[in-house]
């Protein structure tokens, strides 16, 4: 973040820093502290970045400064690695749709799947509509050509293939990682965030988010099953940190060796820590629980992005139509 200063100035809010050696202070139109820092930056930038020649790699690193300590900065920190190489040093109007399939065959030649790639260009575009749209250090965002969104993947758990990863569990915070995955439909990066302060053992209820701003994507508050509260009072006795997922007093960053080593002591293929999450969410859907339901456990945003996924695993789902569609019965019935 650069080295700026918030200060009072003509009865509001100033900022100033120091550039070749002089000082610069310029008057905000803020009225509180927080509206100070959030145009402190904005005018840092417009005075110290020029108009013209701002590149990906320029903005890239604004979008990272302006997400610090959210999960999404460190995510886009290693989407950089792929992106910078091929787009760091354009300026956003010099992108074409040309650069964006180069990009793609270049990624595709390296052995990375289609959703990788749709999900990095999606970074570029989320950095670039956020640069021209909030931060307004472009004029506009160009268009970031991506490939179609693979459709996704149908692998879920059955009761049987549940109870043998559970079984095959040996590292406690392990098998209590799984148990959180599997009942609160929570993704693996929420898991492992989850402190204790957010586990409210008294009204039954989880709060998947980091605080009450967010982030949102994926995460909600939801309620404690029976067998996921035996784990969590048996966990909380031991627990030697704030995090409810720990190994020896520490957070764990990463399960995925952990992980995968249980998978195969179960004898299972094809299954990932989204698994999980999928799985949840289509036990549920054969369960009848409705969609709007099943949408707020997920923490979606609009029912139809669940009903998109979910909803051919209701039991009844579109059998109103199939009934219309009955030309059989209704001959017989006229």
């Amino acid at each position: 973040m650069p080295e700026i200063t918030i200060g009072k100035l003509r009865g509001g809010y100033c900022v100033s820093w120091r550039e070749d050696g002089k000082r610069r202070r310029y008057q905000l139109e803020a009225r509180t502290r927080k509206e100070a820092e959030a145009e402190a930056l904005d005018v840092y930038r417009q005075y110290t970045m020029p108009t013209t020649g701002r590149t990906v790699a320029d903005l890239w690193q604004c979008y990272l400064d302006e997400r610090e300590g959210r999960p999404i900065a460190q995510t886009m920190k290693y989407t950089g690695r792929a992106i910078m190489p091929h787009f760091g040093s354009l300026r956003p109007d010099q992108i074409t749709s040309e650069h964006c399939r180069d990009y793609q065959r270049i990624r595709r030649k390296a052995g990375i799947k289609t959703g990788s790639i749709w999900t990095e260009l999606g970074h570029l575009r989320s950095c670039l509509n956020w640069a021209a749209e909030i931060a307004h250090l472009i004029d506009y965002a160009p268009y970031i050509e991506r490939p179609q969104k693979p459709a996704p993947k149908d692998r879920y758990l059955t009761h049987d293939e549940i109870d043998r990863l559970i079984g095959a569990a040996t590292e406690p915070h392990i098998k209590l990682a799984i148990l959180l995955m599997l009942s609160t439909a929570g993704r693996v990066s929420a898991i492992l965030q989850l402190e204790w302060g957010r586990v409210d053992l008294d009204r039954g209820q989880i709060d998947l988010r980091i605080d009450s701003d967010g982030p949102r994507k994926g995460r909600a508050v939801v309620p404690i099953n029976a067998g996921l509260r035996a784990a969590l009072q048996e966990a909380r006795k031991s627990a030697l940190s704030d995090h409810v997922v720990e190994w020896s007093g520490s957070p764990v960053k990463s399960i995925r060796r952990g992980f995968m080593a249980t998978v195969e002591r179960a004898g299972l293929a094809g299954v990932s820590p989204h698994v999980l999450r999928h799985t949840a969410a289509v036990h549920m859907a054969e369960a009848g629980v409705p969609m709007s339901k099943i949408s707020q456990f997920l923490g979606h945003s609009n029912t139809s992005i669940t009903e998109r996924t979910y909803a051919r695993f209701a039991p009844d789902h579109l059998m109103e139509a199939a009934n219309v569609l009955d030309f059989i019965r209704l001959r017989r019935a006229t």
